[in-house]
């Protein structure tokens, strides 16, 4: 619990760093880039889809009669935007850790380890190309968990408990590899998951429960589109901003669990040789 604090505070002490906040910005701008570009190619014909969708069942069409009835009807033109926006949110999720990963996460371990771990011998106990291969395939698993978790999400506890838990998991697998990747062998590393694999994993949790957070910003954004162009590069900023949070909560801790590691196992005491028995 004491690691667990202490990382915690530490990380949202660094958040304010002018470095982390200037690197925050370089996935936004390729977010930007990529949302804006989805955006203008797909974005009427995905809507049209929805509405299309919608306005095949016929329950739908009532409950939009009910609403025409009580004076409500502009809610209709609202709806689809908003369920189109919460679909393609966990894609956003997803696709930020792997940029926040990919691009923030070296830099944030790099400051977290020159300011507080300085004397850390680097292991390097993964390559580049194994963290890139970890982070695919566990954002792999990932997806199909999100695409088969899908109908479950209908069940409103569900849609509120299970998203978060499959995000969590991921910004775990992915976050708390990249942060032992240069510093800790892979002994090491396997060690500290197996060790750690709880405190990790509700990490995680916490950093998708804050991640879910910015779609209050991407439902604004669909329900007042004047202030869309704003609204979304705002929330994908707070996505990127969240998950170098994330990263630095998972380099403090892991860099001070694998200092620990080491120091208990520098002190602990040699196993005693056991003397051959005399035969003679």
């Amino acid at each position: 619990m004491n690691l667990f604090l202490d990382s915690f505070w530490r990380a949202a002490l660094y958040c304010v760093r002018p470095r982390v906040i200037a690197l925050s910005f370089l996935p936004l701008v390729l977010m930007v880039a990529l949302a804006l570009g989805l955006g203008y190619l797909f974005w009427d014909a995905a809507l049209d889809q929805v509405r299309s969708w919608m306005e095949s069942f016929t329950y739908i069409n009532m409950v939009w009669q009910w609403l025409d009835s009580v004076g409500a009807g502009k809610l209709k033109a609202v709806l689809a935007p908003l369920l189109l926006v919460f679909a393609i949110t966990p894609l956003i999720v997803v696709l930020s850790l792997l940029v926040v990963a990919l691009l923030m996460t070296p830099a944030i371990v790099n400051l977290v380890a020159d300011k507080r771990f300085a004397g850390m011998q680097a292991k390097q106990g993964a390559s580049f190309g194994t963290s890139l291969l970890w982070s695919l395939m566990s954002t792999l698993l990932a997806c199909i968990a999100l695409l088969v978790s899908v109908p479950l999400w209908l069940v409103p506890p569900l849609v509120l408990l299970i998203p978060p838990l499959i995000w969590g998991w991921l910004t775990y697998r992915v976050l708390a590899f990249d942060a032992l990747a240069h510093h800790a062998s892979k002994e090491e590393r396997v060690l500290l998951f197996k060790r750690h694999s709880g405190w990790l994993l509700l990490m995680g949790v916490i950093s998708g429960y804050l991640g879910a957070s910015p779609s209050v910003v991407w439902a604004l954004g669909a329900g007042f589109a004047p202030a869309f162009v704003i609204l979304v590069p705002l929330a994908i900023w707070i996505y990127t901003l969240v998950f170098a949070f994330a990263s630095l909560w998972f380099s403090h801790y892991c860099l001070a669990a694998l200092q620990a590691l080491r120091v208990q196992s520098a002190v602990l005491p040699e196993a005693p040789a056991i003397p051959l028995k005399d035969e003679t």
